[in-house]
């Protein structure tokens, strides 16, 4: 498919999805959500993949929503601003479940529903000089449909600060909070997203995706006897699976497993 705000490219078995629209400092539209929901919801199904990286052009991140396209839902009807609003919602959650790990690689300034792209990959990788904002009650709005991964990702307690004072904070403040995993120099940004495809490469895909799945699904809950029949049940599955048997093998055998074949 031909993208008209995203640059897609694949080299063995990692697939990087690109903001390409640097003019408006990769603010989104309704074509920009569209598209990011259908490539994410491919490249999930394709087994070739390993790993997806986000990033984008230009000196910006993303600046979260486009302006005209702003100006154009001011017009809209209720109805019509929440079918507009699922959408987005609905491509937050496409990255957010997608069964391959999701890299952000966030090379510069990332503002409001740019902070709920992020929020939505599982490893976030920022460059020491990116600022982050949740800028939404400046204009009137509050930041709804980003909140589920954004609280998530950097905390009750932080996200009411910043949903409330819609300051601007740093990368190293991100990563004190947790949002943000790695912080690197700019020109040492390529370097570390490479290292972490690599570590994600080498392990069983099978595993990861299921490991994927095993935080969403364990995060909050109450360590009870219905929780410790299920983690069970999930190992003992796992450990039958053609991929678990050939890990422990492999281990054991002292060899390189066949995924890395």
């Amino acid at each position: 498919m031909n993208y008209q705000t995203l640059n897609i490219t694949i080299a063995g078995a990692l697939a990087t999805v690109t903001l390409d629209r640097p003019d408006v400092r990769n603010a989104f539209n309704d074509t920009t959500i569209a598209e990011l929901a259908l490539a994410f919801d491919e490249l999930g199904r394709d087994a070739a993949l390993r790993a997806i990286v986000l990033a984008a052009n230009g000196p910006a991140f993303c600046a979260g929503a486009d302006l005209n396209w702003m100006k154009k839902m001011a017009g809209y009807t209720h109805a019509e601003n929440q079918a507009d609003a699922l959408q987005l919602a609905r491509m937050l959650r496409t990255i957010y479940l997608c069964p391959k790990p999701v890299v952000a690689k966030v090379q510069g300034d990332c503002y409001a529903g740019g902070m709920g792209l992020v929020a939505a990959c599982d490893i976030i990788v920022a460059a020491e000089e990116v600022n982050f904002c949740l800028s939404e009650v400046k204009l009137g709005l509050i930041p709804a449909t980003i909140s589920p991964y954004v609280i998530k990702a950097m905390g009750e307690n932080a996200a009411r600060r910043y949903f409330l004072t819609a300051e601007r904070f740093s990368a190293r403040e991100a990563l004190r909070l947790g949002l943000v995993h790695e912080l690197v120099e700019a020109g040492a940004l390529d370097a570390k997203v490479a290292e972490i495809v690599k570590a994600l490469s080498s392990n069983s895909p099978h595993a990861v995706r299921q490991a994927k799945v095993l935080v969403r699904d364990m995060a909050g809950q109450s360590v009870n006897d219905a929780l410790l029949a299920d983690t069970a049940e999930r190992i003992a599955h796992i450990r039958a699976s053609e991929q678990g048997r050939e890990g422990v093998a492999s281990f054991l055998e002292k060899r390189k497993p066949n995924w890395l074949n």
